[in-house]
């Protein structure tokens, strides 16, 4: 998606050569019409799937997930990294490694949200070792929900988390593949 990439290239900041940070315009301050634009894009690339929920996780995701599910016309269910309360203990819960914040994170959804009858789309801003993907996919196993495919704003192409996932055969869809990155500059993996 040209028009993230430019985003990306413009105001990202890249630190070292493995962290982007977006956090201008993406996870702290949010460029709405970017993220709308986002999400006309996933359902581009992921409409007439039969999509009935969109999965992300809290709390970078929600924002991009939000907006796609306004086009599709589906709720959004997140995944919660905290114990919460008012959530309950009738829940799927996963253990996922935050590459960002260099800790492990009990990850949980209430199965209120999530049964076999969903065909779930996953929506994430970053893919880099594929952490959070996978234990979305574990909750989905849990849930005996159907994954349509996975959604990605930022994939670091340069880690090995989108390989991963395509190597299973999953419906990997990424707006942003960066292949690599340092204080010089950004370089974007060509799309079809």
């Amino acid at each position: 998606m040209k028009l993230l990439e430019d985003k990306i290239s413009n105001e990202g900041i890249v630190i070292g050569t493995d962290i982007l940070k977006v956090d201008m315009f993406l996870n702290h301050q949010i460029d709405v019409n970017l993220l709308d634009e986002m999400g006309k894009e996933f359902y581009r690339l992921f409409s007439g799937k039969s999509i009935n929920k969109i999965l992300t996780v809290e709390s970078s995701g929600i924002a991009i997930a939000v907006m796609a599910a306004k086009y599709f016309n589906v709720p959004v269910v997140f995944a919660k990294k905290a114990n919460h309360k008012n959530v309950g203990n009738d829940l799927y819960t996963v253990k996922s490694f935050s590459f960002t914040h260099g800790k492990d994170y009990n990850m949980a959804v209430s199965k209120k949200y999530l049964s076999e009858n969903d065909n779930v789309l996953i929506i994430d801003d970053f893919l880099a070792g594929g952490n959070a993907s996978f234990a979305m996919l574990d909750i989905l196993k849990q849930a005996n929900a159907n994954l349509v495919g996975i959604g990605i704003a930022i994939e670091k192409g340069f880690q090995d988390g989108g390989k991963k996932l395509r190597e299973m055969g999953i419906n990997l869809k990424s707006l942003a593949i960066v292949e690599s990155m340092n204080e010089n500059g950004i370089t974007f993996r060509s799309q079809d």
